[in-house]
């Protein structure tokens, strides 16, 4: 037999009784907390990561997603961050080129001879990484710009888009505007390895040969980019303004960064004491070089901000990674924080500008000092709850799918 009263009654009455009980509120809140807490977690695998470079990850997408999110904080005055911070992308440009140099590394050490099947398989593994997370993220681009929920420019969307193009050899600004150093990335996972091969298949001769080969290629990139800002972009007439979407935002203006987290590689895997035994000084000097650059007066139309500024915001981030590399170990609260951190960082960084922080400027902007301070507040919130669930449900699948295939 059914009770006096039905389901709806005891449910009512259920949770009229839970509310008048603190013990039971705090059980609710904390079951909630648990399942919003499980959907986030990730668990990675511990064993073969390097936690000074997730760091050093970690720092650069903190660096990327504060200075994308500054505007909410206008209504505050609260002039945060309140020293300038190293360039993020300049980071994540040196930490790329320092992976990517170490997987080419240990290819060259299995193959007796660089073959253009081994670079198939590297683009194929870049490939796989980055491009289902951009495609994606450009369609959600187009899609709140064409319905008007953020305004940008939709003219500025093309095809170019697609193949990374949109900023090859000249600037784009306004649609998906923060796509420019992926695009850097991208183009230089394509032409470093062909580089690379067409070297091996013109001067290879004995095992010797892949030392000086693989430094004449990095150093060719180095140069390439630095020589095309010396002849041609050190003519363009530019403000603060276009100085970063004609120069500093151009795909063949910026390979150096790239090319000496590359660099890095070599040292390391070739010159390992030389890597190790001065890190810190290494470091120390990097602080300095990059803060130079952050404080001292740079004019937008000169020769040395537009050739040398770079390249030397890059030599400060290369001299770091030594030190950032020998960090192996830290507390648990640490490692777990910073690993969470870096896995998420490519989807904070595709995410957190337009898709995000300007959704949040346009359709709700901060009218006073509270509201500036709580939608700053729920934007890192958005950034990184959102971030995670695009890696663990669409991102990290991808992966895996990815290390299945590579195993075959």
């Amino acid at each position: 037999m059914r009770n006096n009263f039905d389901d709806g009654c005891f449910i009512n009455s259920f949770i009229s009784f839970a509310i008048n009980k603190p013990f039971l509120q705090i059980t609710l809140l904390s079951f909630s907390l648990s399942s919003i807490f499980k959907i986030i977690q990730l668990n990675p695998n511990y064993k073969n990561r390097v936690l000074g470079l997730d760091i050093m990850r970690s720092l650069a997408i903190f660096f990327v997603v504060m200075g994308h999110g500054g505007s909410l904080l206008n209504k505050a005055n609260t002039n945060f961050p309140w020293i300038k911070l190293i360039d993020g992308v300049e980071l994540f440009f040196v930490l790329s080129g320092f992976l990517i140099g170490k997987i080419l590394l240990e290819t060259l050490d299995k193959e007796p001879l660089l073959t253009f099947r081994a670079i198939t398989w590297f683009w194929f593994r870049r490939w796989l990484r980055t491009l289902p997370n951009y495609y994606l993220v450009l369609l959600l681009n187009i899609t709140i710009v064409y319905f008007g929920i953020i305004k940008e420019d939709f003219t500025q969307f093309n095809w170019r888009f697609i193949f990374f193009l949109q900023n090859f050899s000249h600037g784009f600004y306004d649609f998906f505007w923060e796509s420019w150093s992926l695009s850097v990335e991208e183009w230089f996972y394509i032409l470093f390895p062909l580089l690379l091969y067409l070297l091996f298949r013109l001067f290879y001769k004995t095992t010797q040969d892949k030392k000086k080969l693989f430094l004449t290629a990095t150093l060719l990139c180095v140069g390439v980019s630095f020589f095309l800002r010396a002849t041609i972009a050190s003519q363009l007439k530019v403000d603060e303004f276009w100085l970063g979407v004609n120069i500093l935002k151009v795909v063949i203006y910026r390979f150096d960064g790239i090319a000496l987290g590359i660099l890095a590689a070599y040292i390391k895997y070739w010159h390992p004491n030389f890597w190790i035994k001065r890190n810190s000084l290494y470091f120390i000097g990097g602080i300095i070089i990059s803060y130079f650059c952050l404080y001292s007066h740079w004019e937008p139309n000169d020769f040395s901000t537009k050739v040398y500024k770079p390249f030397i915001q890059s030599i400060g981030c290369f001299l770091l990674l030594p030190k950032f590399d020998s960090i192996k170990n830290g507390s648990v609260i640490v490692v777990k924080f910073f690993t969470h951190i870096s896995l998420i960082s490519y989807s904070m960084y595709l995410l957190n500008l337009a898709v995000i922080s300007e959704v949040l400027n346009t359709n709700f902007p901060p009218q006073n000092i509270l509201q500036s301070l709580l939608s700053y507040f729920v934007y890192w919130f958005l950034v990184v709850v959102i971030s995670t669930l695009l890696y663990k449900y669409f991102e990290k699948p991808i992966m895996d799918l990815r290390n299945k295939l590579l195993q075959k």
